[in-house]
C-alpha cells in the first residue's frame, strides 16, 4: 500500500504527460485504469491464506500469520530439551530413598500426585507405579507453578515434587550426590523422602535436523536452554551437536536469555512445556511442539500438532516459499502494470483494452499466489 501510495503521483504524472503531449484525454484515462494496485492488494493476502491452508494440511496450526514472513529472518534458534529434542517420554530408572522411607510408599505418594500433572516426568512416575500395581490415591490442593514443581496432599500427607536446586543443601544430607540424567526429589511432610532418576531418549531426527540448520537455513547460533541438570543437558547437546547450552534455567531465566538474544538478531524458540511459554512469547517466532500444554499453545505463534522436528523444518520452508511467491506475484503484477501504463501513455493501449489487461494482470497475480497452497515435492531438506 505504501509503495502504491507513493506511486500515485507518478501514475498521475505519466497520465497527464500522455494527455498533454498527445492532446488526447483518453490516454489519461487509459493510464489511470491500468495503474490500479490490485496485484499488491490481492496477491499477498492470497499467498498468506494459501500458506496457512498448506500448513494446516501438514498438521501445523498458524496462529500468527506474520510469523510466515518473520521466520525467514531468524538467525538464532533456541531449543527446549525435554519433549523437544527428546521424545519427552522418560522412564524412571532408579529410586533412591532416604533412611526411614519405603520405596513403594514413596512411589505411591508421588504417582498419586503426578497423575494430575502434564509434565513429561509425571507420566513416567505413573507408569512405574502402575507397573508395580500400586493403587493411585486421590490428591487434593494440587498446585503446579512453573519452575517450582508440584505440590498437593495425598493420604493426609503433604507431598512436594521438585528439583534438587529448590531444596536447601542441609536437607539433602541423607541422599547421595546428584548423578547424570534427569532427577526430581520427593518430599513427604517437607522431609526429603527420595530422589527419582530418569533417562530420556533423543528424537531420531534431532541430530540431522540440528546439523542442517546452518547450511540450509543460514542459522548463526543454536542454543539449548533447559531446566534440567548440567550433566543431562550437556549429554544431549553432545549427541545432537549444539555447543551453547544453558542448564537449570527457570522460566524467568529462559525469558531473559531469549530477550537478550532477540536484541541482537531475530530468534526462533521451539519448545513444548508450560515453562517455555514466557520465552516463546518473547522470541521473534515461537513454535510449540505437540499439545502438551494449553498455555504453551496459546503463547506460540504456531502449534505443531504432532511432535516432530521435521514439521518445524516444513514450517520454515512454507514461510520462505510463501514470501517468495507473494513477492513474485505482487512485484510481477506491479511491473506489468507499469509496462501497461507506458503503453497507454504512448497510445498503444486504449482505455477499454487497459481494463481487460488490468483484469488479466490481476488474475495472473492471484493464480501465481495460489501456488502457496499447493504442496511442492518435498518440504524438508534434511
Amino acid at each position: 500500500m505504501i509503495g502504491w501510495a507513493r506511486g500515485t503521483p507518478v501514475a498521475l504524472l505519466v497520465a497527464t504527460g500522455g494527455w498533454v503531449i498527445s492532446g488526447e484525454p483518453a490516454r489519461f484515462l487509459a493510464v489511470i485504469v491500468i495503474a490500479t494496485p490490485c496485484p499488491l492488494l490481492l496477491a499477498i493476502p492470497v499467498a498468506i491464506i494459501g500458506a496457512i491452508s498448506l500448513a494446516a494440511k501438514r498438521g501445523i496450526i498458524i496462529k500468527d500469520p506474520g510469523l510466515l514472513e518473520r521466520i525467514g529472518s531468524c538467525r538464532t534458534v533456541l531449543f527446549d530439551k525435554t519433549g523437544t529434542l527428546t521424545l519427552g517420554q522418560p522412564s524412571l530408572t532408579e529410586i533412591v530413598c532416604a533412611p526411614g522411607f519405603d520405596r513403594r510408599d514413596v512411589l505411591q505418594l508421588a504417582a498419586s500426585l503426578e497423575q494430575y500433572s502434564r509434565h513429561p516426568l509425571a507420566s513416567a512416575v505413573v507408569r512405574a507405579a502402575e507397573k508395580e500395581q500400586l493403587a493411585l490415591l486421590p490428591a487434593s490442593h494440587v498446585s503446579e507453578k512453573a519452575g517450582e514443581g508440584l505440590t498437593g496432599a495425598v493420604a493426609d500427607r503433604s507431598v512436594r515434587i521438585t528439583g534438587r536446586q529448590k531444596i536447601a543443601p542441609r536437607h539433602l544430607t541423607n541422599l547421595p550426590e546428584e548423578a547424570g540424567g534427569l532427577e526430581c526429589l520427593v518430599l513427604a511432610d517437607e522431609v526429603v523422602a527420595a530422589a527419582f532418576r530418569f533417562r530420556d531418549v533423543p528424537r531420531r531426527e534431532s541430530h540431522s535436523f540440528i546439523q542442517h540448520l546452518r547450511p540450509k537455513h543460514a542459522m548463526g547460533r543454536l542454543l539449548l536452554v533447559s531446566g534440567d541438570c548440567e550433566s543431562e543437558v550437556r549429554y544431549l547437546a553432545g549427541v545432537v551437536g549444539i555447543r551453547d547450552v544453558y542448564f537449570r534455567q527457570s522460566p524467568e531465566q529462559k525469558l531473559a536469555i531469549v530477550k537478550e538474544e532477540t536484541r541482537g538478531q531475530d530468534t526462533l524458540f521451539v519448545g513444548d512445556g508450560l515453562n517455555d511459554a514466557p520465552a516463546m512469547m518473547a522470541a521473534t517466532v515461537g513454535v510449540a511442539l505437540g499439545q502438551n500444554s494449553d498455555v504453551t499453545a496459546e503463547a506460540a505463534g504456531a502449534v505443531i500438532l504432532e511432535g516432530s522436528l521435521a514439521k518445524v523444518d516444513e514450517l520454515m520452508h512454507i514461510g520462505n516459499r510463501m514470501r517468495k511467491i507473494a513477492l513474485q506475484s505482487a512485484l510481477g503484477g506491479m511491473l506489468l502494470s507499469v509496462i501497461g501504463m507506458g503503453a497507454a501513455a504512448v497510445g498503444l493501449l486504449p482505455a477499454l483494452a487497459g481494463v481487460i489487461a488490468q483484469e488479466v494482470i490481476d488474475v495472473v497475480a492471484v493464480l501465481n499466489a495460489l501456488r502457496a497452497a499447493i504442496p511442492p515435492g518435498d518440504l524438508t531438506d534434511f
